[in-house]
């Protein structure tokens, strides 16, 4: 897998009309940016759809799924979609798999109580299954993982592991854990916005919903951070450890505190105060082209 240092993780890949997203496919490309990670909730497309969709829209930028969701189709037919892709478009694909969360998945008719034992065998159906399937058709998967068994386990059964909503500590630790060999894929949110009162308040906006989610709160309780910084919408410390703001030069610093920590391949994420906004976002990942020197 040979992706890039950078790329661009934005919901809206999966929820703005078609022309938009293929132009804007199309412009990330002629900027640099070397992956589109599309994800995957109950308001977006189908992320194998979503993935077609941008590697159609462009010629040599890759597409990610951050991730494509276990409980919401069976072993065998995640593993036809990565073979569907990965022959289609070689090198271009890559599989993120996740368990996602408890409450998604019990509101999807599942049991939530073991997600490790429940991604162990869902990877050993993928393996059957993929066992008859078209050649060329092995791209990367990589594992969503926060906590130590789970980053073990895309150490050891998969490419590497995608991670979310972690500071650069959060990268240290994962890449103790992955080796040298497994690739490490963090996510990171980003504004430019100078202002410590706007930048903070549009990261809380952010962080509301993933500070409700046990698995996200957890894995910060392991790197020090307590219930004051989940109070009020987070603290200042957590707002700044999560969302890296500033100028250009400032994000850019955050980016290189991850790299350096081991990570592989940063996917950042566009915010914007009071919800998202594609043209915003696409300004900001404009302006952060040439300092990011992609």
């Amino acid at each position: 897998m040979d992706n890039g240092r950078i790329g661009v993780w934005y919901p809206l890949f999966g929820r703005t009309p078609a022309p938009v997203v293929r132009e804007a496919a199309a412009e990330l490309e002629e900027l640099g940016y070397s992956t589109l990670w599309v994800n995957e909730n109950s308001t977006s497309r189908e992320p194998f759809a979503s993935a077609a969709l941008l590697l159609a829209a462009t010629t040599r930028i890759a597409v990610g799924t951050g991730i494509a969701n276990i409980w919401a189709r069976d072993a065998t037919a995640m593993a036809a979609g990565r073979a569907t892709l990965g022959e289609a478009y070689p090198g271009r694909f890559v599989l993120g798999i996740g368990v996602s969360h408890g409450g998604l998945v019990t509101g999807r008719g599942h049991s939530y109580d073991k997600p490790l034992t429940a991604m162990r065998a869902y990877l050993d159906g993928m393996d059957a299954a993929a066992a008859g399937m078209v050649s060329g058709g092995d791209a990367p998967r990589l594992l969503a993982a926060l906590r130590p068994r789970m980053l073990e386990l895309s150490r050891d059964r998969a490419d590497g592991a995608h991670t979310y909503f972690v500071p650069p500590e959060h990268t240290a630790r994962a890449r103790a854990i992955l080796g040298k060999e497994r690739l490490l894929v963090p996510e990171l949110a980003v504004i430019l916005e100078p202002d410590p009162a706007k930048a903070r308040q549009a990261a809380r906006e952010h962080m509301a919903y993933y500070l409700a989610l046990p698995n996200y709160v957890n894995n910060l309780r392991d790197l020090g951070y307590t219930d004051a910084d989940f109070a009020d919408g987070g603290s200042d410390r957590l707002a700044d450890a999560i969302v890296a703001w500033g100028d250009e030069q400032a994000v850019a610093e955050r980016v290189r505190a991850h790299l350096d920590a081991g990570a592989d391949h940063i996917a950042l994420q566009p915010l914007t105060a009071g919800g998202f906004d594609m043209a915003d976002g696409m300004r900001q990942l404009t302006r952060l082209a040439d300092t990011l020197d992609l």
